[in-house]
């Protein structure tokens, strides 16, 4: 069940991406890459008043960057800079192993990644999206 789950969600955002576009009015944006598979994107915020008001993702790679990034960015649409920056280290610990069913719970759709872990060579493609916007956050912050 959970594995179907998981195919099913990945397969729906790399197929129909809803934040994979550019976005004109971004005033931060950051590449991401991960030259072991050739996974490239750039992320683009707009953020007012430490508000994530619009994200977007543009760029290649494998369904499981484009689809983790294009859920990352419906999760995180909205939401402060300091709630992403949660969202983000939950996942990170969730890719590890380390965080709890409550806190993956808060990861909605993004939760169905709680099983990459078992499959090494996609970890970093998972988490591509993630590590990128954890350092535009930290870029922003400080």
């Amino acid at each position: 069940m959970q594995n179907s789950f998981y195919r099913e969600i990945i397969n729906d955002h790399n197929l129909h991406p809803v934040n994979k576009h550019e976005l004109q009015d971004a005033n931060t944006e950051l590449r991401g890459v991960n030259p072991s598979c050739g996974d490239d994107i750039v992320l683009r915020l707009k953020v007012e008043d430490g508000r994530i008001t619009d994200g977007a993702f543009t760029g290649d790679g494998c369904a499981i960057s484009q689809a983790s990034a294009d859920i990352m960015l419906e999760l995180i649409n909205g939401k402060t800079l300091e709630e992403a920056k949660h969202l983000c280290d939950i996942f990170l610990r969730m890719i590890k192993g380390d965080a709890s069913p409550e806190q993956i719970e808060q990861l909605e759709e993004a939760g169905a990644f709680t099983d990459i872990s078992h499959m090494p060579a996609r970890v970093k493609c998972a988490v591509l999206g993630w590590h990128t916007l954890d350092n535009i956050i930290d870029q922003r912050i400080t």
